[in-house]
């Protein structure tokens, strides 16, 4: 056992009544209620997300000044510029901003920053260069709310710069004075749900700016693209995102874009679509073009007007993420390597001269989940470390970072994941003062990493029409994560099959005899060093997916943990 399991504990007259109210089985009740939605109102709405579960786009403060601003600069025939981040949330929501003004009529051009050569946000060289161009308003997505020189620099230009993003506000300075800031986590907004991406912000402008005159293929249009950004950039996946990602994931199977059909061709998943094939499959290949610079070409693989364009920029992002792949694996082995030298720490910072700037948050990731603590890898160039960092459990990272904000050269991001600058001779002091914060936080031990389980299933009702059963609740993820079960009394009939080395796959049977496939990714690894004899004992948490090979559909069981029985 590599984590500490956390059983749930059901009470099972609330789950018969829930259960008979809506008509579905005991377990998908329980699941409900343990996840926040035990009334019949509150199951049903989860259960069935439609259009009108969408927010008034009004509700967000600067949403009125933004709109007003927008159609006043089509009227006066303004040059737009839409000015996106350069990861999925930025570059989806560039797409779909784009779109939407252009059914008004509107001129629009846009802009991805060069993620090594401008870094995030903007900057005033680049606008400039738009004034220059007799750009008349600015747009962001994902992006502006602490931009405040080049934002004053515009606006004593006379440059308009409109912020749409959803980063948290700057404590101290707030929001910078730019035309509108349409952010549902600035002060004084009173929009209900505060976890809209990047590009969900961009749809309620969009919403605003069509209002009820848009044709719903176009608003279906703007949902598949919504769905994309807000999985990839992980935002929790309840309220008002439950419902984007649910009725974009319907649109997708049918989508006319052929930019998202040669990416799902290329990504092999055409015959179905849920968030889980835009987390492992589609997010990252559009990541990939960011993170490599080319992430301009992901708004133009979405706009493309024939299946040839389409295609090749598909194949193009194929290939960048493969590049990607290989540069991740080099600098978390390397990364790993440097974090033993500091085996006391709570929280890790490592890094490197010239480790890849666009793969060093993935790696941060690997080593957070490896390690079990929050963790920052940095990339070093002529002094300066560029940085990111990501969390566990319920650490909040923003406010780790805001507690050294003295000796960053910038900084800025979410509570689970943010980014930095820093000069290199303040990293030991950085590294010292996490630590002290961590330690404060946390307290000295390191936890042992606990394993939430939702059920105890047992092996007589383990089948195919468990996930038949499950899929009501998708979309899964972040706040809907997928249902973690527990099945006892399971046994090894042979030796585990190591896949590419690093992969285990097991046969199991229970005390009927009934077979059962497992398969732990990256198990051995994971596995740390445990053995595993035919006729060994096996408790098994896991998530329940379904395994297609020749045409064949089986049940199987991806481990997240288990308990040998000798």
């Amino acid at each position: 056992m590599n984590k500490q399991w956390n059983i749930r504990k059901h009470d099972y007259d609330k789950v018969s009544e829930l259960s008979s109210a809506i008509g579905v089985p005991p377990l998908v009740a329980a699941l409900l209620i343990s996840r926040g939605f035990g009334s019949e109102s509150d199951a049903r709405r989860f259960l069935q997300p439609s259009l009108d579960d969408l927010n008034e786009p009004f509700l967000l403060k600067g949403m009125e000044r933004a709109v007003a601003r927008i159609r006043a600069a089509i009227d006066a025939g303004q040059k737009i510029l839409i000015w996106g981040d350069y990861d999925v949330d930025g570059t989806t929501g560039t797409v779909l901003l784009r779109k939407a003004l252009a059914s008004l009529g509107a001129s629009t051009s846009f802009h991805i920053p060069n993620r090594f050569t401008e870094g995030y946000g903007l900057n005033q060289e680049y606008l400039a260069k738009a004034k220059a161009d007799g750009v008349g308003l600015v747009i962001t997505v994902d992006c502006g709310t602490r931009s405040f020189d080049p934002i004053a620099w515009a606006q004593e230009n006379g440059l308009d710069v409109i912020v749409t993003d959803h980063h948290l506000s700057d404590p101290e300075r707030g929001i910078p004075a730019a035309a509108a800031v349409v952010n549902p986590n600035q002060a004084g907004c009173e929009y209900p749900d505060k976890q809209l991406a990047g590009v969900g912000v961009a749809l309620k402008l969009a919403q605003a700016q069509i209002g009820d005159g848009g044709h719903p293929e176009q608003m279906n249009e703007f949902l598949e693209i919504a769905a994309i950004g807000t999985v990839a950039d992980v935002m929790k996946l309840t309220g008002e995102n439950r419902s984007i990602v649910s009725l974009g994931l319907r649109q997708l199977t049918r989508t006319r874009n052929y930019g998202l059909r040669a990416l799902m061709e290329i990504s092999d998943c055409t015959a179905e679509m849920t968030s889980l094939h835009i987390g492992f499959r589609i997010a990252p290949r559009i990541n990939a073009a960011g993170r490599m610079d080319v992430a301009r070409h992901v708004v133009e693989l979405l706009e493309s007007s024939e299946p040839a364009s389409a295609r090749r920029f598909a194949g193009l992002l194929d290939s960048r993420n493969r590049e990607r792949q290989r540069m991740q694996q080099e600098i978390t082995e390397k990364a790993l390597l440097e974090a033993v030298q500091f085996p006391g720490h709570r929280f890790v910072v490592v890094g490197g001269e010239g480790w890849h700037r666009g793969v060093i948050g993935l790696a941060a990731s690997k080593i957070a989940e490896k390690l079990n603590k929050p963790a920052i890898v940095l990339s070093i160039e002529n002094g300066v470390a560029h940085g990111s960092a990501r969390t566990v459990g319920d650490f909040h990272l923003l406010n780790a970072l805001e507690n050294c904000s003295d000796i960053f050269v910038q900084f800025g991001g979410h509570a689970a994941a943010a980014g930095l600058q820093i000069e290199t001779s303040r990293v030991d002091e950085l590294r010292k003062r996490l630590d002290e914060f961590t330690r404060t936080a946390l307290g000295d031990s390191d936890p042992m990493p606990v394993l939430n389980i939702d059920a105890v299933v047992t092996s007589d009702t383990l089948g195919l029409d468990l996930l038949d059963r499950l899929s009501c609740l998708e979309p899964f993820g972040v706040g809907n994560s997928k249902p973690v079960f527990v099945t006892r009394g399971l046994t090894l009939l042979r030796d585990p099959l190591v896949m590419k080395e690093k992969h285990l796959k097991f046969d199991l049977v229970d005390a009927n005899r009934k077979r059962f496939e497992a398969v732990w990714w990256d198990g051995v690894e994971r596995s740390n060093g445990q053995t595993f004899a035919p006729g060994t004992g096996i408790e098994l948490a896991y998530t329940a997916d379904a395994n297609t090979w020749q045409g064949v559909r089986r049940l199987q069981l991806v481990v997240e943990d288990l308990n040998i029985h000798t």
